[in-house]
């Protein structure tokens, strides 16, 4: 795992543990496990077809919060009635078990808003 400091009380700094990269292996049954969702390169994507404009943005707001509550960020695109997402992590340069994770909670999202 990387270690990534985050400013905390002045002098003292946390540091968070972030996962390592998934490797072909991880990456490959990863994405068996979610067929939605299509490599390129280090991020993963997922292009998502919502009832109406409005269920897009309801989407994007819930994929919001689930992205706080991990702590990872997706990139999120609406365009009209659908939500483009892609996913990586930044810091470590690649696809990790957060991704993975946060892809599973966009498709609970989707659902949520009938797509």
């Amino acid at each position: 795992m990387s270690r990534l400091a985050i400013a905390g009380t002045p002098g003292k700094d946390a540091e968070v543990s972030r996962p390592a990269r998934l490797d072909a292996a991880e990456l490959a049954a990863g994405l068996a496990a979610r067929p939605d969702w299509r490599r390129e390169g280090e991020v993963i994507r997922r292009s998502i077809e919502t009832p109406s404009f409005a269920d897009a943005i309801a989407l994007v707001t819930r994929i919001g919060f689930a992205a706080e509550a991990a702590d990872h960020h997706p990139d999120l695109d609406v365009r009209w009635r659908t939500v483009h997402v892609a996913l990586t992590t930044h810091d470590a340069g690649g696809l990790t078990r957060l991704d993975l994770e946060l892809a599973d909670a966009v498709d609970a999202a989707a659902r949520g808003v009938g797509a």
